[in-house]
């Protein structure tokens, strides 16, 4: 019997120039390619995935801060697995092994089971799926609360962007975000919303394409420019106009924004521009702590809650 990957069940994916494999721990999006050409920053199928690199986030993207929230009147102590920073970061999800349910060649359906447990006693079904086609790979992430009482929800995806040749200093960003959450800069504590332009645009203002050089981000990004439909577009370009871009709806009202910034001759060290969409903010779980809308969602019995998103090469 062959023994299976340390990154899971693999499951490829091909549609015209594309291909895309999942491996299913963590629902990750492992590699993804337009005419052989890294759209993210891929890894090996017998590798364990390198941090969150490609997974799914939930049932909250991003930290909970020292861990600990309170809802419906319960206070909840979360695992910490951001150690420097005392957070847990980037939800449960991201290591459950993740069951084929259906598939074809361009298309699967997976699925798994956030089982109750003393920091999330609620029970939510996750079902991905993933469509490769003309327009790139879209992932919709669709969560079912089966728990009797209400559930606190948020999710989004974590790939590397790759634009092409060189590395995240020689590509172009185009971010069309008019606000960027402001963080304590040791711990990443959020502190409040402030216009991209206004303490530091050189670092912050991307809402006209500019080569993103040496600047430091791990920040997340609302007020975000749409088109008629709704849908918010982050591109990031190489110097020979190759690039890859990422569009999503208003189903994620934030995107967070990290150069990989691993230090300087660590593996990933600025290879990919993690481009995180997210269906709320940093800490959400803790949103009563804050002035702006975290854009937590609550999840009533029985009821379901979807997001999507889309890579694509241009």
């Amino acid at each position: 019997m062959a023994r299976t990957p340390l990154s899971g069940v693999q499951h490829t994916l091909r549609a015209g120039a594309y291909e895309a494999v999942i491996a299913s721990v963590g629902g990750t999006v492992r590699s993804l390619t337009s005419d052989g050409r890294d759209l993210i920053v891929p890894f090996e199928a017998d590798e364990v995935r390198p941090a969150h690199r490609g997974a799914l986030l939930a049932p909250w993207p991003n930290r909970v801060v020292d861990g600990t929230y309170s809802f419906d009147g319960r206070d909840l102590q979360v695992a910490i697995n951001e150690i420097a920073r005392n957070h847990a970061l980037h939800g449960l999800a991201s290591w459950l092994d993740f069951v084929l349910v259906d598939a074809n060649a361009s298309t699967a359906t997976l699925t798994a089971t956030i089982e109750p447990q003393g920091a999330y006693p609620w029970r939510v079904v996750v079902e991905l799926l993933f469509t490769l086609d003309a327009h790139g790979l879209t992932q919709t992430v669709t969560a079912t609360n089966e728990s009797a009482e209400a559930a606190p929800w948020g999710t989004g995806p974590h790939p590397y962007l790759v634009a092409g040749a060189g590395t995240v200093d020689d590509w172009t960003l185009t971010l069309p975000a008019v606000e960027v959450l402001a963080v304590t800069p040791d711990r990443l504590i959020p502190t409040g919303l402030r216009p991209v332009e206004a303490d530091d645009p050189t670092r912050f203002d991307f809402r006209e394409p500019r080569q993103i050089e040496a600047v430091e981000i791990d920040h997340a990004y609302t007020g975000l420019a749409r088109d008629d439909n709704g849908i918010a577009t982050v591109r990031v370009e190489a110097a020979d106009g190759h690039g890859v871009q990422m569009t999503w709806d208003a189903a994620c009202p934030w995107v967070q924004i990290h150069t990989a910034d691993k230090g300087v001759g660590k593996p990933g060290h600025r290879t990919g521009l993690a481009v995180e969409p997210m269906t709320c903010a940093p800490d959400a779980f803790n949103a009563a702590n804050y002035d702006y809308d975290a854009g937590l969602i609550v999840l009533e019995p029985g009821a379901s809650s979807a997001a999507s998103w889309t890579i694509s090469a241009f």
